[in-house]
């Protein structure tokens, strides 16, 4: 249990709290709350909500937008080791099945969330549809947690579990940036982007490596690391954020061109393996660098996201927790069924069929990119909050996943 606190406190502890207190404060003083959520920093700022004809920095801006770079930075940054590594955990036939199931536990949420609002009636639908993404959201941080609680930390189904985690937080980036623009798309701002990306990855990496080339003591790569470290690519991440934010495309994500142009090492242990700490390329130390900020950044998400009062529970929320708890569990059995028996794919060694029912509830934890997403596929409001709601409710998810671990008679793996 003391490992389990542990990895409680590294990951997700703040979060956790911000989300209590903006549930306690927005129902104890609903008015302050908001206050303080819309509180404008800076008026005719360059950045921000447009207001008026002009831009205006408001807190909620300034987490949601340019802060929750960082913790997207280091999603990007697990899908793109797991998939350009020679070893990546999402390379090669161990990965297809949980790629398929990743699949099924996407697919699975939007026909269950978009199927029960058609029944719901036209005017429903119209007002729910365009939070179909919601459910489709796995929190990694405490799907794992919870995985390793019902399965024990050895179990083969907590690496399934993680492998598909982290595929469907490279599908929900997609979807992010596609069907959730946050303002009027001009695509050729996105040449500022990765142009910014391509630049700093020629001239900081690509170029010193080849000057170094038959040379294993590496001068030149040595030299612009002591001299510049990680400086280069802050600055390339801030004009790909901005080229983003130009853009249209949701500025959240406008440090993912940057992450394949930084120097990363040839392997990888897990997104969650003390392992990592020892690994010294320029990728890792960046993203060790900014663990405790990525920890702030999200208790302020917590606190800025979750604050919803309790009357807000409505169909939204329904079709959310539906998405998750049915959609989740049933998509990720057929499709994992399907590739490991009609295709022969197989299942790791040790795991059984009947365990991806019991992953498929783990999975149903979306809480933080649930909360993301609603509070993008919605303007403010009743319906948005009811969606959050259900984000928030998906903590569910955790007591059915143990009371169906034991029904289905899950062997506990300690290590």
């Amino acid at each position: 249990m003391y490992r389990v606190w542990t990895f409680l406190a590294d990951y997700s502890l703040l979060l956790i709290f911000g989300a209590v207190t903006a549930l306690v404060w927005v129902n104890a003083d609903y008015d302050s709350y908001h206050h303080f959520v819309e509180f404008r920093i800076w008026d005719h700022a360059p950045i921000g909500h447009l207001h008026d004809g002009h831009r205006t920095l408001t807190l909620h801006y300034l987490v949601n937008d340019v802060l929750m770079a960082l913790f997207f930075a280091i999603a990007a940054k697990e899908v793109w080791e797991a998939v350009i590594l020679k070893e990546g955990s999402l390379r090669g036939k161990k990965a297809a099945t949980p790629l398929f199931a990743t699949a099924g536990g996407m697919f699975g949420p939007i026909a269950v969330y978009l199927g029960l609002a058609s029944i719901m009636g036209s005017e429903t639908y119209n007002a729910v549809a365009n939070g179909w993404a919601i459910p489709t959201a796995t929190d990694i941080a405490f799907s794992y947690l919870v995985g390793r609680i019902v399965f024990g930390a050895g179990h083969p189904a907590v690496r399934f579990l993680l492998l598909l985690a982290i595929a469907d937080d490279a599908a929900g980036l997609i979807i992010l940036a596609i069907f959730y623009p946050s303002g009027e798309l001009a695509p050729e701002w996105l040449l500022l982007s990765f142009g910014a990306s391509l630049a700093v990855f020629i001239l900081f990496n690509w170029l010193p490596r080849y000057m170094d080339r038959g040379r294993p003591e590496r001068p030149h790569s040595t030299r612009v690391r002591m001299a510049l470290g990680g400086l280069p690519y802050v600055i390339g991440g801030c004009i790909s954020w901005y080229g983003f934010m130009q853009s249209g495309l949701h500025p959240a994500l406008g440090l993912l061109p940057i992450i394949p142009a930084i120097p990363h090492a040839d392997r990888a242990f897990g997104i969650f393996s003390e392992a990592e700490r020892s690994l010294g390329d320029l990728l890792n130390v960046l993203e060790h660098a900014l663990k405790h900020p990525v920890e702030i950044v999200l208790f302020l998400f917590g606190l800025c996201n979750a604050g919803v009062q309790f009357q807000s529970i409505g169909p939204a929320t329904w079709l959310v927790l539906a998405g998750l708890f049915v959609g989740k569990p049933v998509g990720i059995l057929l499709f994992g069924w399907i590739a490991a028996r009609p295709l022969n794919l197989g299942i790791p060694k040790g795991m059984r069929i009947v365990d991806l029912v019991t992953i498929g509830f783990v999975a149903a934890i979306g809480f933080t990119v649930s909360l993301f997403v609603a509070s993008v596929a919605f303007d403010a409001g009743p319906v948005q909050d009811a969606a959050k709601m259900g984000a928030l409710f998906s903590f569910g998810a955790a007591v059915i996943s143990v009371v169906v671990g034991r029904m289905t008679r899950v062997e506990k793996i300690a290590y």
